[in-house]
């Protein structure tokens, strides 16, 4: 039986006073021996749960016709009647209208736990009342074992006991309707795995419409056809797509979910911002992200439970995991002696009492807006980040909370349904306005926390990400740290979660922290950082004494520039007519909603039945009206019907509906519910797939997706893992010296962390112990904390690039420029001169011409000094750096180099590793104090040893095209081949090994969205349209990301081999079309518009590598031969390889068209020469271009009227790539930008040429196009 997903109802339960001590208490009352009304004990008089109805001729194979889990039942009420008749005399309950056969029946779901649920439906206790009351609604949230949250609404409404004992007859003689009226409460109670509070209240609203005029006999029957109705209700799938239905009088609406990873939110959020001041409210937050024993009170049963989940949604995507109880009845108080933390509410008689008798609480008063502590009237606690705060105090101040300043200029509604879609659009708003900026407070809080990460090791390091907090901030961050909200918040930043928080983190980042993130250099603050103060991220001048300078300097005024998206705290005044969510909004997309038929009579089978077919009717008629563009909105209409389908036991149609869905939208794709669907197919259902493709190929998707699934699950502990790194305790060899250093943070390069490790055991044996380490790791972290002391005053800071970092800073010395600190920055030297501060320019490291120790004379003595020429200067500069001589003239040394090969391969990560060099070989220094420091630092001095060692000199023709360099594989311990490269408008997309894809735009090379599509190398990309990039990868799927959200949520699943392929032209009809091709000889003919496959042929070959269109034909790349082909899969003509290459190992590995030209260009993985083909003569090639030291090529590409051919060479093996001018078929220039093969190739707009390279080198060279 297929198991479906929860529906809207999971169960209706009634509870109230048994009528048999409401006719006790009735006998007394009209006896009038009642002086006040009593308290009675609540009971479930009614459990109504799906299905309601089934097929009874072929219940077997039924699956219940409602949108709810079809599982195991336990009987509750059934066993209670049974107890109780034994108690009462024979006779008594026989006549009872609740001992029915129907009643009788009722069964609960298994989970459902109904033995704590009276209490809470009656929190209050059930107390009759003299007089009639209003009906009134609060809200409940069920926890289970593992976490899982269920949902009740409930609503309380009072009948006279006169009309509950109608037509009950005592001692012969109907009940005396003169006496005064006794009101007894009853209670009804939705229970939903949803928190859709505002349409369940709504729902019972038009439940109790139905209920008042009722007859006591008529209740059960209407409150189960009202849960029959409910259990009908399909639940909307995230995204845009709400679902509504109409329930007389009123509409209600099913808002959906964001995403797959977003709650349902039908709750008003502002209700907090009513009841809390901005102080007191951060309070709160503050206290829940520390994970306090936290008691709410209130009057008000309803507004408990909505304010803590409003508080709870503020803080998302953290999850609170502590128990959660925001309504405790009575005779639950206990539960406040828990010792862990916990959220709960009381009401607010309990106050003092709670108070006085539970020690370490935090009481938050809802309805007068206070917060305190049990202990005293205040709350010693930590509170949010300064900065985070002001922020988000700023932005809520501009919120417009209050709906009837909306309504001003409105007339009066005279539609009820038309009032409240008018509210629900403003509440809409207010929401999104209010979750962005509570969002922003949790990004500004936790900014920053992926720069701790190591992902490899699955290691934070929390004391480098306390030492970056202000210090007035890390009392407050030390107490998060430990809790389990944030330890499975960073979880989720360690699987690189895709969640609003890393979308909105990224979103905000300063153009520099990106730039940043691109350069491996050590962590030091930005001069831009610095001169922002109050330092957002490093330590203000004003708490902490700088301790080289000894003196505090003034706060340096923030630049007008500054790109901080944050609100200033002085805001100004026309700042209320902004939106408080200004620069926070994420692309909206426009909500559709489904309107479902009107129901059936619940409880007829084939009415239900009749009721399906209209919805599927209706779906179909919104799937065809619905333009193929809008994917994302036929893919949610896909999925309801697919739901009514499975639901009405149309396995097959529901299926198909699923195969479309996963084609245009696989991130909301239901695996689960599919692997049971296709487990209860019949054999007759069986036979009918094999029949039909489409339904065969997603059966083994699905499966093939559920044993990946299984083999993550069976490295479960990896994936929920999080290490804090610890110093080791032992000796370690070289294998753990490398992962104890990338877990550290230190660096991650391996080449550089073997270098370190032959430095730090020069002289003895090949391990390094614990103690060494250890000093090793404090000298680098206080060298770190030094620099981020330097605080330069505004004379010297303007003559400083903003992106540039102090690194280090010598003793006073005394130079022959004065006396001072000599301060090494990624760009230059420079001497902080003492007294007053100032700026005297050294060199910067590029202009350098010697750099030497020397010695100065000092009375009888020579002291060792530094001595630097500098091109274009007459007098060398020299500083009597004594001791420290040997380690600057390495450090300097290094720099210089790094600096020359950065030039001259226009790449900044030498430099930056050259940085990364000088430092360690610091800390080496300091660390080992022997006579060796030196000899040990040097192992260090890498690109001075290659510039020693091979003349580094990049051929003038290189230089001149060379304009820049990207290391994708930055963050990496090792560098991955660059296998494909695309150019879309403005955007360079680069794929690495795994299903990996990087986005870099193109202004600045500065990375922007880093995404994983499968988990198989990538073999082509294509840019389909302004908002599609499809992609071939060799698990045999093209995904297709959407380059506006940046997601990759539709695949196209037809092919059966890797995907080798892809090209675009236009049809007969100007329609767009994409042409696939598989390794196997599939090609596969797509309609771009509605991602359908027109058709498909194959041709026999040996593994089809590439397809182009051209002139109404294709042409097919196989390792063997190239053929032309008809568009309808007839073969045309056959090259083969060129007659000296057959026989050889040559294969073809790329084929370019010049049409203009009549012209194929064909190279081979193993040949030195381009081959040059007549289009119309291809019996062999008509011109043979032969490449000077080349063992092969792999890719080309034609620009302007160049062919660019990336290869390998053949003496040197590294990547060369050779460009040809395409009319004299002549080789212009020979270029060396790689050190291995090239391995891809793309254009930007004629005036660039990118090249990627294999994994030896695995960066990406950007070339001038002459």
């Amino acid at each position: 039986m297929a198991e479906l997903p929860s529906g809207l109802l999971e169960a209706c339960v009634v509870i109230g006073a048994s009528s048999d001590k409401l006719r006790d208490v009735y006998q007394l009352h009209l006896q009038s021996k009642l002086n006040d009304p009593p308290l009675l004990e609540a009971e479930v008089l009614q459990v109504h749960a799906p299905p309601f109805v089934s097929k009874e001729s072929n219940s077997s194979q039924s699956i219940g016709p409602a949108f709810s889990r079809v599982q195991r039942r336990k009987s509750f009420i059934k066993k209670k009647r049974r107890d109780r008749g034994a108690e009462v005399p024979n006779g008594e309950t026989t006549n009872r209208s609740e001992t029915s056969s129907a009643t009788e029946d009722i069964s609960v779901p298994k989970d459902l736990d109904l033995i704590a649920l009276p209490q809470l439906c009656f929190p209050g206790g059930l107390q009759l009342a003299n007089e009639q009351k209003e009906d009134s609604y609060h809200f409940l949230v069920f926890t289970d074992l593992f976490g899982n949250r269920t949902h009740g609404v409930v609503v309380q409404y009072y009948r006279a006991v006169q009309s509950c004992q109608e037509g009950s007859i005592q001692n012969g003689h109907r009940w005396n309707s003169s006496k005064s009226r006794l009101y007894v409460p009853f209670v009804v109670c939705v229970i939903s795995k949803f928190p859709y509070y505002n349409a369940l209240k709504d729902c019972l609203s038009c439940l109790l419409v139905q209920l008042r005029p009722a007859r006591q006999a008529d209740v059960e029957e209407t409150i189960k056809e009202f849960s029959a109705r409910l259990s009908l209700v399909p639940l909307p799938p995230p995204g845009q797509l709400h679902v509504s239905f109409n329930l007389r009088p009123l509409h209600v609406v099913l808002p959906s979910r964001e995403d797959q990873d977003s709650p349902v939110i039908d709750i008003d959020l502002h209700l907090p911002f009513l009841c809390f001041s901005h102080t007191t409210l951060l309070q709160v937050l503050s206290c829940l992200l520390q994970e306090q024993r936290m008691v709410f009170f209130s009057s008000d049963w309803a507004r408990l439970t909505l304010v803590a989940e409003s508080l709870l949604l503020y803080l998302q995507p953290l999850s609170w995991q502590q128990p959660y109880v925001p309504v405790l009845a009575q005779g639950m108080l206990d539960f406040l002696m828990a010792p862990t933390a916990f959220m709960m509410g009381c009401h607010i008689s309990h106050f003092e009492e709670v108070a006085a008798e539970t020690e370490e609480l935090i009481l938050v008063n809802i309805d007068d807006g206070i917060i305190q502590s049990s202990w005293s009237e205040t709350i010693d606690l930590p509170a949010i980040p300064l900065a985070a705060a002001e922020s988000f105090t700023s932005r809520a101040e501009c919120l417009q909370l209050h709906y009837d300043l909306e309504l001003c200029h409105l007339g009066a509604g005279t539609d009820a349904n038309t009032l409240r879609c008018q509210r629900r659009e403003w509440q809409t708003r207010l929401n999104t306005q209010i979750q962005n900026i509570a969002l922003e407070l949790v990004v500004n809080i936790f900014r920053g926390v992926q720069d701790f990460l190591n992902h490899e090791h699955r290691v934070f390091n929390s004391e480098e990400f306390l030492r970056t907090r202000e210090p007035a901030d890390q009392a407050f961050y030390k107490k998060v740290l430990e809790t389990h909200i944030f330890h499975s918040f960073l979880r989720d930043r360690l699987n690189r979660k895709r969640d609003t928080f890393s979308r909105m983190e990224q979103n905000t980042r300063s153009h520099a922290h990106r730039n940043r993130a691109m350069t491996e250099s050590p962590r030091r603050p930005l001069m831009s950082d610095l001169s922002r103060s109050g330092y957002n991220s490093y330590t203000s001048p004003n708490d902490r004494l700088s301790k080289r300078l000894g003196a505090s300097l003034p706060n340096l005024e923030q630049p007008a520039n500054d790109t901080v998206t944050a609100l200033s705290p002085h805001r100004p005044a026309s700042l209320r007519k902004m939106s408080p969510d200004v620069g926070l909004k994420f692309a909206q997309k426009a909500v559709k909603v489904f309107r479902l038929p009107d129901f059936p009579p619940p409880l007829a089978y084939h009415y239900v039945q009749n009721y399906y077919s209209d919805m599927v009717s209706s779906l179909g008629k919104a799937i065809n009206a619905t333009p193929p563009e809008q994917s994302s909105l036929l893919a949610r209409y896909h999925y309801l019907r697919g739901l009514v389908n499975t639901v009405s036991n149309k396995r097959l149609d529901a299926l198909e509906d699923f195969q479309s869905l996963y084609k245009t939208d696989s991130d909301i794709f239901p695996s689960q519910m599919v692997k049971s669907l296709v487990d209860s197919l019949l054999e007759v259902e069986r036979l009918q797939v094999e029949k039909r493709p489409e339904l065969k190929r997603l059966i083994t998707r699905v499966k093939r997706d559920q044993e990946r699934e299984r083999a993550r699950n069976g490295n479960g502990h990896e994936e929920g893992a999080v290490k804090r790194f610890q110093l080791p305790k032992k000796y370690m060899q070289l294998e753990e010296f490398v992962k104890c250093i990338q877990e550290s943070g230190i660096v991650k390069d391996q080449g550089t962390i073997h270098r370190l490790f032959d430095a730090l055991t020069v002289g003895h044996q090949k391990q390094v112990g614990p103690e060494l380490f250890r000093v090793f790791y404090t000298i680098w972290k206080e060298t770190e904390a030094e620099a981020q002391e330097v605080c330069l005053p505004a004379s010297v800071s303007e003559h400083i690039e903003p992106s540039e970092c102090v690194f280090k800073l010598s003793s006073s010395v005394k130079t022959s420029r004065g006396v001072g600190k000599i301060a090494m920055t990624q760009r230059r030297l420079f001497l902080l001169t003492d007294g007053r501060p100032g700026y005297v320019e050294v060199a910067q490291y590029r202009e350098l011409e010697e750099v030497k120790v020397s010695s100065a004379p000092f009375l009888l003595l020579r002291i060792p000094s530094l001595k630097l020429r500098v091109r274009g200067r007459k007098e060398a500069f020299e500083a009597n750096l004594k001791t420290e001589t040997e380690l600057w003239n390495l450090m300097v040394k290094e720099m210089w180099a790094g600096r020359n090969m950065a030039d001259q391969h226009k790449d900044p990560q030498y430099m930056q590793q050259a940085l990364t060099n000088a430092l360690l070989m610091d800390a080496v220094v300091g660390s080992l104090q022997s006579s060796k420091a030196i000899y040990a630092a040097s192992k260090l001095a890498h690109f001075d040893r290659i510039k020693m060692e091979v003349p580094m000199m990049v051929p003038k023709t290189t230089a001149e095209t060379l304009k820049h360099k990207i290391n994708p594989s930055l963050e990496l311990a090792a560098p991955q081949a660059v296998d494909v490269l695309l150019y879309t408008p403005g955007q360079l997309w680069v794929s690495v090994s795994g299903g990996k894809v990087m986005v870099f735009d193109a202004s600045s090379w500065s990375l922007t969205h880093t995404c994983h599509v499968g988990n198989a190398k990538l073999n082509c990309m294509l840019g389909v349209d302004k908002d599609q990039v499809w992609m071939g990868s060799e698990d045999s799927v093209i995904y297709i990301i959407s380059m506006v959200a940046m997601v990759c949520n539709r695949q196209l699943t037809e092919h059966r081999a890797e995907v080798t392929g892809l090209a675009l032209d236009t049809d007969k009809y100007g329609q767009k079309v994409a042409y696939s091709c598989s390794a196997e000889g599939s090609i596969m003919v797509w309609d771009v518009s509605t991602l359908q496959a027109k058709r498909h042929f194959r041709l026999s070959c040996d593994l089809l590598q590439s397809v182009f269109s051209c002139n109404g034909t294709l042409w097919c790349c196989s390792r063997d031969n190239i053929m032309e082909v008809w568009r309808t899969g007839s073969l045309k003509h056959r090259l083969s390889l060129p007659e000296q290459q057959k026989g050889s190992t040559a294969t073809f590995s790329s084929i370019l068209l010049l049409p203009e030209a009549e012209e194929l260009w064909s190279v081979c993985a193993d040949s030195a020469e381009v081959c040059i083909w007549h289009i119309k003569d291809t019996t062999k090639p008509y011109h043979r271009v032969a490449l000077q030291d080349c063992s092969g090529c792999y890719c080309m590409i034609k620009v302007k009227n160049q062919v660019w051919v990336g290869g390998v060479g053949r003496s040197s093996t590294k990547g060369k790539i050779y460009i040809l001018e395409t009319e004299r078929h002549q080789v212009l220039k020979e270029l060396h930008g790689h050190s291995d093969k090239v391995t891809a190739l793309c254009s930007a707009e004629d005036r660039y040429v990118l090249s990627g390279a294999g994994k030896l080198d695995g960066k990406i060279a950007i070339w001038k196009v002459e």
